[in-house]
């Protein structure tokens, strides 16, 4: 591998890296159910490894420069092993969904090692109704969750196929050269001596088309400008904001896509806002529960926007930029926190606070390794919101493996610093799932939570009756 060719992580990835600490794991993933018996883990594990030649990050892993000269550099592991990946474990039979729920909350108590490709998936026997599961982790700096590059976007066929296809067998594959130390530290001072000259560059681009340049930095200092603000006015203290340990709990609800549509159509707004207003209410209702005044409070959810281009589209690592939207929780009506919400969406559109976050972000690539590395520790972004709610749209047909067809698809976030509570939505062939993230001891009632969320969405599925 050449010097100049080392594929070092961008900014955003490697600031996932350095905000993991301090009971804050990084990993995101999946829980998938499927109908009929397990596979054999063998089988399973040769589907896998049939397939990783269309996603080769997932056989390499992270290197660190000495002294923080420079971003971690993804590099080939000479020593993948696929069997160390994929996982076994089975639950007592009939092993109830109560069951898989501590199983995912284990495995996601425990941080990735570092020096090993970063995901891990468990093949889950035992579970009732002869049904069985798969259990997907995932670093954040390896996928951003929207794309759909990931080993579970290849893994599924989109039919059912009772023989597994050919791929590409494992042992043919040939880890490159890992660079040494003296090589990535010198590749780290040729970067910090050619910044000046990309920020060059950029300038003459910017001279060549001066009305564009101009409109252009307006936009990006409104948008920094946007973020600022955020970040001078915090979002207020709840029970949701303290410090986490390394432990977790897990719940999901289920719910129908069509529903949510429903509510959509009837009462006005996306399905987005429909989601956000049912955290919302949600959120109000847990927290009048232990004691918390909810009048006048409006609490932040950080919502991920995808900045991925067309160009991009399958590539792994993160293209995503943070955005901060209210939730209403003061409001009792909920036709009211949904308005509130549709509105509030609306002018997060329509400003540049999606812009102004990736510049802040982008200016990152252009700091002393030293100084990039301190400031992802402080990891400005979490001060400017409650918990993280994101909304991932999945496939709406079926997916296959080995011939079984996937029933359930439940998205599994992280826990950013001083974040107890996580909340995920995804679609999958007509239904959704509320994934529910908490810490161990901040968040014991979780479960609560969950029922408060399945609430919300009956309350506003009668309105829509009504």
């Amino acid at each position: 591998m050449a010097n100049d060719q080392l594929d070092r992580l961008t900014s955003i990835d490697a600031s996932f890296l350095a905000q993991e600490r301090d009971g804050a794991h990084m990993h995101i993933g999946a829980v998938m159910i499927f109908e009929g018996p397990a596979p054999p883990e063998d089988e399973y594990a040769k589907q896998a490894a049939s397939r990783l030649h269309l996603v080769p990050r997932y056989r390499q892993k992270v290197v660190f420069p000495r002294l923080e000269m420079g971003r971690p550099v993804w590099v080939d592991d000479p020593n993948f092993n696929i069997e160390y990946h994929i996982r076994h474990a089975a639950l007592p039979e009939p092993g109830s969904i109560e069951q898989l729920r501590q199983l995912v909350a284990r495995i996601f108590s425990q941080r990735l090692d570092r020096s090993k490709p970063l995901w891990e998936s468990w093949l889950v026997e035992g579970l009732e109704d002869g049904r069985f599961a798969i259990i997907n982790k995932t670093h954040h700096s390896l996928v951003d969750g929207v794309s759909g590059a990931d080993l579970s976007s290849v893994l599924f066929d989109i039919e059912r196929k009772t023989d597994r296809e050919p791929g590409s067998p494992v042992d043919r594959w040939q880890p490159a050269p890992e660079p040494g130390a003296a090589t990535l530290v010198a590749a780290g001072v040729r970067g910090a001596v050619r910044m000046p000259v990309g920020v060059a560059q950029k300038a003459i681009n910017a001279l060549r088309n001066p009305g564009q340049a101009i409109d252009d930095v307006k936009e990006a200092a409104e948008g920094v400008a946007e973020v600022g603000w955020g970040i001078v006015n915090p979002p207020p203290s709840t029970p949701l904001n303290v410090q986490i340990g390394p432990h977790r709990r897990v719940f999901w609800v289920r719910a129908e896509l069509s529903d949510l549509k429903k509510i959509k159509n009837g009462l006005g707004g996306t399905v987005n806002d429909v989601f956000l207003a049912v955290v919302s209410g949600a959120l109000g209702r847990w927290l009048s529960g232990r004691g918390v005044q909810t009048g006048g409070l409006e609490l932040r959810g950080c919502v991920p926007v995808s900045v991925r281009s067309a160009d991009e589209q399958g590539e792994l690592g993160n293209r995503i930029t943070m955005m901060a939207c209210p939730l209403p929780v003061y409001a009792d009506d909920p036709l009211v926190r949904l308005e509130i919400v549709s509105d509030a969406m609306k002018g997060l559109k329509e400003s540049n606070q999606a812009l102004g976050a990736e510049v802040i972000a982008g200016l990152q690539d252009f700091a002393p390794p030293t100084i990039f590395a301190q400031a992802s520790r402080l990891n400005f972004s979490s001060r400017v919101y409650n918990l993280l709610v994101t909304n991932v749209p999945g496939p709406q047909f079926p997916l296959f493996l080995l011939g079984r067809e996937m029933k359930d698809l439940i998205p599994v976030p992280f826990l950013a610093l001083d974040k107890a509570l996580a909340v995920a939505i995804m679609s999958y062939n007509g239904s959704v799932h509320v994934g529910l993230m908490g810490d161990y001891d901040a968040i014991a009632d979780l479960d609560a939570f969950g029922g408060y969320i399945e609430d919300e969405i009956a309350t506003l599925l009668e309105l829509v009756g009504s």
